[in-house]
């Protein structure tokens, strides 16, 4: 990240940085590996938002990248702006037709999908 900001974005006051909650995705990650001073400035640089615990809209927005890449980007683009057009078309035909994404994996679903893992689990017990 340091030579990501020395390089491309030497000019920039912050960098909102979006990221899950893993306890390790904090600020202080940066004293673990660089002197006090090189750490602090960098996390100066950051402003972290962490995503809910429950309800991962991250996820979601991971789900709709690759209903983009597996709908829309399959193909070669000879141009950027054909590129922008394509992308653009795909966005305007998703929303008109309501598409969203269907963020639903009830208990009843979680037990027949992994099964065969409660399976082996009581062979130990």
């Amino acid at each position: 990240m340091q030579h990501l900001l020395a390089k491309h974005y030497p000019q920039v006051e912050w960098i909102r940085l979006v990221q899950d909650n893993l306890n390790t995705h904090t600020p202080g990650a940066f004293y673990e590996v660089l002197p006090p001073g090189e750490a602090f400035a960098l996390g100066q640089k950051f402003e972290p938002n962490y995503m809910p615990l429950k309800g991962s809209w991250l996820n979601m927005a991971e789900i709709e990248f690759a209903a983009l890449a597996k709908q829309c980007l399959d193909r070669r683009m000879p141009t950027f702006d054909s590129l922008c057009r394509a992308v653009l078309a795909w966005a305007d035909t998703r929303n008109r037709d309501r598409k969203t994404v269907h963020w639903t994996f009830a208990q009843t679903d979680a037990r027949d999908k992994f099964s065969r893992h409660y399976r082996n689990v009581q062979k130990f017990m």
